[in-house]
């Protein structure tokens, strides 16, 4: 470490600026003008009307909108207070740097949807120690089926352990690779793959394979064997897989700080998680009694259930019976494989105890369909009420359901999204099904992730999302998954080529000839009055009809009822019917500019024929095989290997690869993966996740944190005669600091809000409430001088240390610290001043807090 460093003055040792500076004042001024007379009445320091949610509702299109909290009290109390007091610049003051970081936290919770705490230092103080152990345990456990459930679909690469353990890998196999493909090695970074080529080592008679990777500075030459270790193929999650630099073979330096960076990312994104389910913890239902009544609604069941539908019965059952938490779990099958069947049992449990239940499905169609099969199920209860909401209800009829539902009348309600309105209020919902989460919008999503919080969910997916399956296989959400085709089921066979009448003709006639129905599926609206006259001119004896979502309603309710029954014998229609039509008579189906559709709907489009035990047939054409953009290549390519039975889960996975897996934790980290590329990004966080008991901190109290600095700052009798109430004002920062760290920022916002900026002595009392306050959610519990070296005793180990110290901002402050039995020691090379030496010390602690996101702190 360079001297230097240590002699340069103070401000170098300040945290940086935020990534995004604030806009100038006079964009707030006139927002705060208005608030300026109830701060110079007087009031008391945490009653002022304007707060930290107003100002967070208020100013909330950006985290980097956000003006410096010096700014904000310089507005609220007029030029003439803070010249009194101002004794720092705000871009220096330590903490108002500080603040800002924190209410910039707070802030992109809320964006990003995830609940917010009521301090940094954890959200789950009512949670034992125990509980979140075994709560981790369970994570642990679901990590490992879910990556048994990935080998068994040979969603794995060749690399991992057979043994179901969390150590496998994605690791490329050299002789795979094509010369230009992209690679990533462990050690030295992303390199252009030239080839393999046989060469005799020195010392050797007998030649071996050697792979050829070019580099930044030059190439490189491992043998396969080596290269099989290291290596990794470099994939984006979109379109383009052309990475930022190449990296050196002479400075790895780049690439470490590369590969550091996505770590930290991954870490943030496992602690995420973790808070959100740790939060579950907090919530409690009875369970629901064992019903002995299940047994005979359970044979009711026409068919032989699967193994894995049986599994998915039980798993069901002991979450509504055995737990005291609220159900999360998805059910994962392919289309017919008796996903329903698990859903109407979980139903019966629910409201057989008292409760109501909503199934919600993306789209009326589907709605109505599940309302027949749940209404036929339950006919047999008759004081099991089951309602059907939809848009095809007149005014009146809607408010007669609004009612009913408010008061209990109904038992199951089935519907579309509109069920998730404002109208709607339940009397006691205990169960909520959501079929193909994906197709609803973002907003329904926000929504019923918020009902999460109080009821049951039962997800039941054919092709999960890829962020619904990444929750699910990565622990931090329960799955079943029911893989095993029903006896009777034959794999559809999928026929993709180039569009032309004749082969459209003969796919129908082929149909029709047996007796079956045909599905005819365009991207958009547009055109299918084109497809409609072409249907009818080439088949005049054959009933065509037309479907999408802007017929007047009561005109497609008829339609599809009629292609139910059979007198429609051709449905043209947009993707309205690709989720849950169970027609077993409709065995073709025409998907046309199937390009423009995705990978998981043209899967679920595919899976609306191949319900009985015909062979059912799907025709794929696209218009010219050159005009494919290279994504709908892989959707094709993933489609042609995808055609056997009981394999949406890998669709779901190759979805991932193709388009990206977006905000599988709700941030965007596209770019944290462009650092390293998907394969090793994803293997980095299954080694994180296997980590989650190790990466944890344990918070303090602030009561046990020994300060032990001779600093004992006395203010003045000028700054005493200017407060209103001083001796409440030092206990209310005191009990501020002994809460949380929000409260204690909340404090000080609010106290430069209404007298503006502290006098020194006061300014220092507030930074060892922040160093105490710090050290306490970091986990330590004495701060000493001893010599030049600063002394931190804490409860945290290496691994947490290196964790931390990864996730610093300053590499001025990284490179001061060691780690040795407990003790963090940074050591000065100069003496410095006690004034000087208390700030530095907050710097630090600010630094070292800024790390916590990456960490469990429980």
């Amino acid at each position: 470490m360079a001297a230097t460093l240590i002699i340069r003055p103070l401000a170098c040792f300040s945290s940086p600026p935020p990534p995004h500076p604030p806009p100038p004042l006079l964009h707030y001024a006139s927002s705060f003008r208005l608030w300026t007379p109830f701060f110079r009445g007087g009031s008391r320091i945490l009653s002022s009307p304007f707060n930290n949610h107003d100002f967070l509702r208020r100013h909330s299109s950006s985290s980097s909108q956000f003006p410096s909290l010096t700014a904000l009290s310089a507005i609220a109390t007029g030029p003439d207070r803070i010249a009194r007091f101002d004794s720092q610049e705000s871009d220096t003051d330590p903490i108002s740097i500080f603040n800002d970081r924190i209410l910039k936290e707070q802030y992109s919770r809320r964006a990003s949807g995830r609940p917010n705490t009521e301090s940094d230092s954890g959200s789950s103080a009512d949670v034992s120690n125990e509980e979140v152990d075994k709560y981790i345990q369970m994570v642990k456990q679901q990590q490992q089926r879910g990556l048994l459930e990935l080998k068994k679909g040979h969603m794995l690469r060749k690399g991992g352990s057979n043994n179901g353990d969390a150590n496998f890998s994605y690791k490329v196999d050299p002789f795979t690779l094509e010369e230009g493909d992209y690679v990533v090695h462990k050690k030295v970074g992303i390199g252009r793959f030239i080839s393999i080529r046989p060469s005799i080592p020195d010392g050797e008679t007998t030649p071996i394979d050697y792979v050829y990777i070019q580099y930044a500075d030059g190439v490189a030459k491992l043998p396969v064997k080596q290269a099989s270790r290291f290596l990794y193929r470099y994939n984006l999650p979109n379109e383009s897989s052309a990475p930022r630099g190449l990296g050196r073979l002479k400075d790895t330096s780049i690439w470490e700080k590369r590969k550091i960076k996505g770590k930290v990312a991954i870490q943030k994104m496992v602690v995420d998680l973790m808070e959100v389910y740790l939060n579950r913890l907090r919530l409690r239902r009875p369970p629901y009694p064992k019903n002995p009544a299940m047994a005979e609604f359970a044979s009711q069941f026409p068919h032989n259930p699967t193994p894995d539908q049986l599994q998915a019965f039980i798993d069901v059952e002991k979450d509504l019976t055995e737990r005291e938490t609220p159900m999360d779990r998805l059910i994962c099958g392919d289309v017919g494989f008796g996903k329903t069947e698990v859903a109407q049992r979980a139903l019966f449990y629910v409201v057989s105890s008292g409760k109501q239940a909503m199934v919600l499905a993306p789209t009326i169609v589907l709605a109505k369909q599940h309302f027949s099969v749940i209404s036929e199920r339950f006919s047999n209860y008759p004081n099991i009420r089951v309602g059907l909401m939809s848009r095809f209800q007149t005014a009146s009829e809607r408010e007669d359901y609004f009612h009913m539902i408010r008061n209990g009348e109904l038992d199951i309600i089935i519907g579309t999204h509109s069920l998730l309105g404002s109208r709607v209020s339940y009397d006691r919902l205990g169960l909520l099904i959501v079929d193909e989460e994906q197709r609803f919008g973002v907003k329904q999503k926000e929504m019923i992730a918020s009902m999460k919080t109080s009821v049951d969910v039962l997800t039941l997916s054919a092709t999960p999302i890829p962020r619904t399956l990444y929750l699910a296989l990565t622990g931090f959400r329960d799955c079943s998954l029911i893989s095993t085709a029903p006896p009777q089921r034959v794999p559809i066979k999928t026929h993709l080529s180039e569009y032309s009448e004749a082969k459209v003709i003969s796919a129908i006639q082929f149909e029709l000839d047996r007796g079956g129905q045909v599905f005819y599926v365009l991207p958009r609206i547009q055109g299918l009055e084109e497809v409609l006259a072409f249907l009818e001119k080439s088949f005049p004896d054959v009933e065509v009809a037309l479907a999408h979502g802007q017929l007047y309603s009561k005109r497609l309710e008829k339609t599809m009822t009629r292609f139910v029954e059979g007198e429609i014998r051709i449905l043209v229609s947009t993707n309205i019917v690709e989720s849950g039509l169970d027609i077993q008579n409709a065995n073709t189906i025409i998907i046309q500019d199937f390009q423009q559709f995705g990978l998981a709907q043209l899967y679920q489009l595919r899976g609306r024929v191949g319900r009985s035990n015909k062979e059912a047939h799907a025709h794929l054409f696209y218009p010219n095989k050159l005009l494919l953009t290279p994504a709908a290549k892989k959707r094709l390519e993933a489609l042609e290997e995808c055609g056997d039975l009981g394999q949406g889960l890998q669709l779901a996975e190759r979805d991932m690869t193709i388009r990206g897996f977006g905000n599988i934790f709700g941030v965007q980290q596209t770019g944290d993966i462009g650092n390293v590329g998907i394969d090793l990004f994803f293997e980095m966080l299954f080694e994180s996740l296997s980590m989650v008991d190790v990466h944890r901190t344990h918070p303090v109290s602030f009561k046990s944190v020994k300060l032990e600095l001779d600093i004992n700052p006395r203010l003045s009798s000028e700054y005493i005669n200017y407060l209103d109430n001083p001796i409440e004002v030092v206990k209310d920062a005191e009990k501020a600091a002994e809460k949380d760290t929000w409260s204690l920022v909340q404090f000080t916002v609010d106290l430069r809000r209404q007298y503006g900026k502290e006098p020194y002595a006061m300014e220092s009392l507030l930074k060892k409430l922040y160093v105490k306050r710090m050290a306490a959610d970091i986990g330590i519990t004495r701060i000493y001088v001893n010599g030049k070296t600063v002394v931190m005793m804490t409860n945290m180990n290496q691994q947490v240390f290196k964790m931390i110290t990864d996730a610093m901002f300053s590499d001025t402050h990284r490179n001061m610290l060691a780690f040795q039995a407990g003790q963090i020691k940074a050591e000065l090379l100069i003496d410095l001043p006690k004034d000087q030496l208390l700030t530095w010390i907050f710097q630090l602690l600010a630094e070292l807090h800024s790390a916590l996101p990456a960490l469990i702190r429980y």
